[in-house]
């Protein structure tokens, strides 16, 4: 669903909500600076618009992003000229290239098993410079999901109004799973009204699960209680590394 338009329709509505990227770049800067001073590149995975990648650019030499839609890497590389992109899942493509520290932002929950978290990892790790730091956001798990959640957001955007609403429930017999319903209507004054729905699956992994999926890859891993992240995050390093 996530075309050029409808990706920006979604950076306005993170935006309205008050995701900020400048203060999640700034906090994980300062975790690889601590804990790998010196480092220099940054890869993020699943980097979507760009919206990280611009702020990792003042704060890292060499930033990267790979995503795997060709569109969202189009509005990257305009957010960030000479922006270095791959189109590609990590888990088929090895890249030559090996990096200080690599992000994976909220992308967790459209992986569709433990298997597949911990084949994520891997590929993550196996793409770190020697004593390089993989940082993963984590998102709720089982206990923290709500069934029949509905939430609700009208953006004011420049000339436009962009409503979205979501429905979430849980997948019959998986306490692991559960299913969203999204509908966006986007009013314009010059192209008129736009609706968009999409339906999918989102997983629910437990903390022993990412942990697991960290020590397979053979990585030592510690979960931040740290803001502006609602989750925290995990912080891993090869135990090779």
């Amino acid at each position: 669903m996530y075309d050029t338009y409808y990706a920006a329709v979604y950076d306005a509505v993170m935006i309205h909500r008050g995701k900020d990227y400048a203060a999640e770049a700034d906090r994980i800067g300062e975790i690889v600076r601590e804990r790998r001073p010196g480092s220099a590149s940054l890869l993020d995975v699943a980097c979507g618009t760009g919206l990280h990648l611009r702020a990792f650019a003042e704060r890292f030499d060499e930033v990267a992003g790979l995503d795997g839609s060709r569109e969202m890497l189009a509005l990257a590389r305009a957010r960030v000229p000479g922006l270095r992109t791959w189109c590609s899942d990590l888990r088929e493509t090895a890249l030559e290239a090996r990096f200080d520290a690599i992000t994976y932002l909220f992308a967790v929950p459209h992986l569709e098993s433990e298997a597949e978290l911990a084949a994520v990892v891997r590929s993550l790790a196996d793409h770190l410079n020697p004593g390089g730091l993989l940082l993963l956001e984590p998102w709720i798990g089982p206990d923290g999901f709500t069934p029949g959640y509905v939430s609700r957001d009208v953006v004011e955007d420049g000339d436009r109004t962009i409503m979205r609403l979501s429905h979430s429930a849980s997948v019959p017999g998986r306490r692991d799973r559960m299913s969203i319903v999204v509908h966006y209507a986007v009013a314009d004054p010059a192209e008129g009204l736009r609706h968009a729905t999409e339906s999918t699956e989102m997983s629910l992994f437990t903390p022993e699960q990412y942990a697991a999926a960290f020590e397979g890859a053979g990585c030592e891993a510690e979960h931040l209680r740290t803001e502006p992240f609602a989750h925290g995050l995990w912080v891993a390093r090869r135990r090779d590394g």
